[in-house]
């Protein structure tokens, strides 16, 4: 790969993996762990993800259970899950915290069918704008060292193709998602 090309291929890598980090916490019928990853608790001061003061276990398929190192953050990981946006109530024993995930409604999988194709424009926006500024930079370089015109082209011939890559692996990710949150 050419080197003028290869910041752009980072971004578009990053937007990517931006978008499957966003699907992992999008929760479809059965316990992902991964739902827990943007939730923050206090501990000692300092905001931490849960997997990092708790084990996190998927004991059955549509339950997470939550066990903190130290007993006296069982309350504090229970409010920080009421508190999010998740739509779950957890049901605490004093040592361990269980969430329960209900059966999603046929309205509510398709709302979050929705949700997950909207993410996926988004996605495909950021690469489209990735390439829109990649080939604006190939033009003013080439230019300014006096790259011919072939060389541009080429250049910007290259960038599309990473373009077209990264936007086929964003309609692959939106797909398997929506077949994951349709499955019943």
């Amino acid at each position: 790969m050419n080197e003028k090309i290869k910041p752009y291929d980072d971004k578009m890598q990053k937007s990517y993996q931006n978008l499957l980090t966003e699907f992992g916490s999008i929760r479809a019928g059965r316990a992902n762990p991964h739902v827990l990853d943007q939730i923050r608790v206090d501990y000692y001061g300092s905001p931490m993800p849960i997997q990092q003061v708790a084990n996190v276990s998927v004991p059955e398929p549509r339950m997470i259970q939550i066990q903190p190192w130290e007993a006296s953050m069982v309350k504090t990981i229970e409010k920080a899950i009421l508190t999010s946006d998740l739509g779950l109530n957890p049901t605490n024993d004093g040592k361990a915290i269980r969430l329960i995930f209900p059966e999603l409604t046929e309205e509510r999988r398709k709302s979050l069918s929705k949700d997950v194709k909207k993410k996926g424009e988004a996605a495909k926006v950021a690469v489209r704008n990735i390439r829109r500024d990649g080939n604006d930079a190939m033009k003013k370089q080439g230019k300014a060292e006096g790259i011919s015109e072939d060389g541009i082209k080429d250049l910007q011939t290259e960038i599309q193709k990473l373009t077209d890559k990264y936007i086929v692996m964003i309609d692959d990710a939106v797909e398997e998602k929506t077949k994951e949150i349709m499955t019943v």
